[in-house]
């Protein structure tokens, strides 16, 4: 399955229980950004994509761009600047 997100957008890899998850939700939602967000534990492949985007760790959010370019944990002004790019 392709989760690479449509320009101007992001797919965030989350828990329902990750407070930087939800901090990072609030932050793009506040801007305007647009996001896809999957959770980890209820979508059948997910947790093991994460663990090899994050070297082996199921750290979320990890956010795909839409280059096909992954950042764990990254800051709004990450994300932003790398769609900006």
């Amino acid at each position: 399955m392709d989760f690479t997100p449509e320009n101007g957008t992001i797919t965030m890899f989350s828990t329902t229980w990750c407070g930087y998850c939800n901090r990072l939700k609030k932050q793009l939602d506040a801007q305007g950004i647009g996001y896809t967000e999957i959770n980890i534990e209820e979508v059948d492949g997910t947790a093991e994509l994460v663990e090899q985007l994050n070297g082996g760790n199921q750290t979320v959010p990890t956010v795909l761009f839409p280059d096909g370019t992954a950042a764990t944990n990254p800051s709004l002004a990450e994300v932003k600047s790398r769609l900006a790019a």
